[in-house]
């Protein structure tokens, strides 16, 4: 990653998981930010030096400074101040709030911070108001901040409610231009799962669009998260998913997904096409992988096989941002991906296979489809329809070609978190362009 000129504005991180451990990682690598504010909400350990070693060590990435500058850097964490909270990391300054965890509570204007990742993934229906008992996303406008950015997708707990006009889902180099930075207040960066996906469906509708993708199925075969139990242990009260509370590394475990309706919000199209989404945990601590199944609708001038489909993905690599997608001819497993930079996915092209049939087509069912089409005012097409059908004909053949794709994704490091320091870094230089523009804050 290119180095940057720091900016002299102020990182806020709300949390301190995953994503957020990994995102002080990120920035400070980068030095983009002049400073990282961490709102832990909580005492954690029994000094600042605890913090400091969580910070540091890592099981799945290994060391921050050997991460930094290889196997012979030196410790990168220095100036451990308990009286202020804070420490320098490869320098950058780094300071920990440990007393609320409301984000109506942290403040954020005390410490100069303006924008905010809230990786807690608890705060995420930009409905709840700033002053819900539990804690919302609207409370860090409150506490002094001007932008949040969410790194889950939203979850808008009452049904009826509609995504207010002041929050948008993004995925940098999808569908980022659509952030308006006078409009929007809260962006959701979506999810991991749903960033992979995102490149491996947008080459393939930007190439056949989405009339001739008939039906799409995806399953992530996905690494465990600190949501799962490494022991089995009782369900909590009300719990319908039992396999949530068993042990994450001593079995598969079969879950959900709501990568198919967010993948809907940053690209359109997909609403149009029959969609289902599947998950599938499995004991590694991170390396996921996407297989997408599409049902294409195929051309006899230019038929879909292995070929195009990979052609389609090595052309479209120039067309994203450097990096963001991957085409990979060799045989990869989940432990190449991991920690690749900014990689949303690796195609592995060696995989990817189709085959092509024929579906047969009820001409009696099509015809009374279209009769009530024209019932309804559709119009002389529908006429000129009916009437190309017939002749004592009852079935039509139709080529139809089934294209298997395999996408890799580091679901932590290298691919969700990269990308998400890449959109509050991207969101950060907006603000300072516009800094001087009338923003109303809605709480």
């Amino acid at each position: 990653m290119s180095k940057e000129t720091m900016a002299a504005c102020k990182l806020g991180l709300n949390g301190l998981g995953r994503i957020a451990k990994l995102s002080i990682w990120h920035h400070v690598e980068r030095k983009y930010f002049s400073e990282i504010v961490v709102n832990i909400g909580r005492e954690v350990g029994t000094s600042l030096a605890d913090i400091a070693h969580f910070l540091e060590k890592d099981s799945s990435y290994g060391v921050l400074q050997n991460f930094l500058y290889g196997s012979r850097a030196g410790r990168v964490i220095e100036e451990i101040d308990e009286k202020s909270g804070s420490f320098m990391v490869n320098g950058i300054k780094t300071t920990f709030l440990r007393s609320n965890r409301d984000p109506a509570h942290i403040d954020w204007r005390k410490c100069g911070v303006d924008l905010v990742v809230d990786a807690t993934g608890s705060f995420l229906d930009p409905t709840a108001p700033p002053d819900d008992p539990k804690g919302s996303v609207r409370g860090h406008f409150v506490s002094g901040a001007k932008k949040v950015i969410v790194s889950a997708p939203f979850k808008i707990k009452d049904k009826a409610r509609q995504m207010p006009a002041d929050a948008i889902t993004t995925i940098m180099g999808i569908n980022d231009s659509e952030y308006d930075p006078k409009k929007h207040l809260i962006v959701s960066n979506a999810s991991c799962t749903t960033t992979c996906l995102a490149y491996m469906v947008k080459p393939l509708l930007d190439y056949f669009g989405a009339d001739r993708v008939l039906s799409a199925a995806m399953t992530t075969v996905h690494a465990a998260t600190s949501s799962q139990s490494v022991l089995d242990r009782a369900p909590k009260a009300k719990a319908t998913d039992l396999r949530k509370s068993r042990s994450a590394f001593n079995n598969i475990i079969l879950t959900s997904t709501g990568a198919a309706k967010a993948l809907g919000l940053v690209i359109p199209e997909m609403k149009k096409i029959g969609f289902i989404a599947e998950s599938v945990r499995v004991p590694v601590t991170t390396g996921s992988l996407i297989i997408l199944a599409l049902m294409i609708q195929d051309d006899k001038t230019n038929p879909v096989n292995r070929e195009l489909v990979n052609g389609i993905y090595k052309k479209a690599v120039s067309h994203f941002p450097e990096g963001y997608l991957v085409f990979s001819e060799e045989q990869n497993v989940s432990s190449d991906i991991i920690g690749l930079p900014r990689a949303a996915t690796v195609i592995e092209g060696s995989e990817n296979h189709t085959r092509t049939s024929t579906v047969r087509l009820d001409l009696g069912s099509i015809a009374s489809a279209l009769k009530e089409l024209e019932s309804t005012g559709a119009g002389s097409t529908v006429s000129m329809d009916l009437g190309v059908i017939g002749k004592g004909e009852k079935f039509i053949e139709v080529p139809v070609t089934q294209s298997v794709i395999y996408g890799w994704y580091d679901n932590e490091l290298g691919s969700y978190t990269n990308m998400l320091g890449d959109r509050t870094v991207s969101i950060a230089r907006l603000m300072e362009r516009t800094e001087h523009s009338p923003v109303t804050i809605r709480t």
